[in-house]
């Protein structure tokens, strides 16, 4: 397993070792002992999987602390594209874009730390998105951004006008307004 530098801090990509024959392949998806040789000393609690068709746009999501999570994401079957910001304003990355296209085929990984915002655009029907978060859902704490914030840096693949997406996600507001981390 390889672990990769984003730039932005403590947000790594994580590559797995595939061992692949004509019967089909191997690979870990999750080794905490590698991880915390890194650094990363999440203690993951729970899994979660969506399914979406292709353009469901899922995000910007985040929770306020004590209740923040960080998540260990990856696509089993399909393909999305990753989008995380990061909102913490003492980082030297504040308000920094990071995105990434995972897929069942090239089986990476994001570690997306506490004090992100995360979502993702599915790029294809029968996407299949798993993740692992360190905290449970607290709904009080749960806050968005919206994915029109003019003020974010992202290249989007497809127009944002064909985009499905919840009525929650649909009125997030643009970041700097309600955030936690102001």
């Amino acid at each position: 397993m390889r672990i990769i530098e984003t730039g932005l801090d403590n947000l790594f990509i994580i590559e797995p070792n595939i061992f692949g024959d004509d019967r089909g392949y191997f690979f870990e998806s999750y080794n905490k002992k590698l991880l915390q040789n890194k650094g990363i000393q999440t203690e993951f609690i729970q899994d979660n999987e969506a399914l979406s068709a292709k353009n469901i746009f899922r995000g910007f999501h985040y929770q306020l602390p004590p209740f923040a999570q960080a998540k260990l994401v990856r696509v089993i079957c399909g393909s999305v594209l990753d989008i995380v910001i990061d909102i913490r304003p003492l980082s030297s990355t504040y308000k920094k874009v990071f995105q990434l296209v995972l897929s069942g085929q090239n089986k990476k990984q994001l570690y997306v730390p506490e004090g992100f915002a995360h979502g993702y655009l599915s790029l294809e029907d029968n996407t299949v998105f798993s993740y692992k978060v360190n905290q449970n859902y607290n709904q009080e704490s749960e806050r968005g951004i919206s994915y029109l914030d003019p003020s974010l840096s992202i290249d989007w693949p497809s127009e944002i006008a064909n985009f499905i997406t919840s009525e929650k996600d649909k009125n997030n507001p643009v970041l700097g307004k309600h955030t936690p981390y102001e």
